[in-house]
């Protein structure tokens, strides 16, 4: 006796087609145009997980760059002298600490400045 896939089809189906939820056209409504869809959008996400963090190091160089600027320094003698003092502080805080506690940050830069 055959074995029927109709329950097993139908599931994946749906499965497919509700990933495919927001997207255009017929990959809404079709299974096979659903599934390319799915599965570029798959790879596009696994993807830009990584860029992510490239993308965000660049906005924390960006925001320091202006921040230390404003007080005199660019952001490269910035980071050279806050290795040659031992300021161990990551791109991350310092940006967030330009952006949200400026006068930490000009602490920082002055620490950096004082030969």
């Amino acid at each position: 006796m055959r074995v029927k896939r109709g329950v097993p089809a139908r599931n994946k189906h749906k499965k497919i087609l509700k990933a495919a939820k927001g997207m255009d056209h017929y990959r809404t409504r079709s299974y096979r145009m659903a599934k390319q869809g799915v599965i570029k959008a798959l790879r596009y996400s696994y993807r830009d997980r990584r860029n992510k963090k490239r993308d965000l190091r660049a906005l924390w160089i960006t925001r320091i760059n202006n921040a230390s600027r404003a007080e005199g320094l660019s952001y490269s003698q910035l980071i050279a002298g806050m290795k040659a003092k031992n300021i161990a502080v990551d791109r991350k805080i310092l940006a967030d600490l330009a952006v949200n506690n400026p006068e930490a940050f000009k602490a920082i830069v002055a620490a950096v400045k004082e030969k």
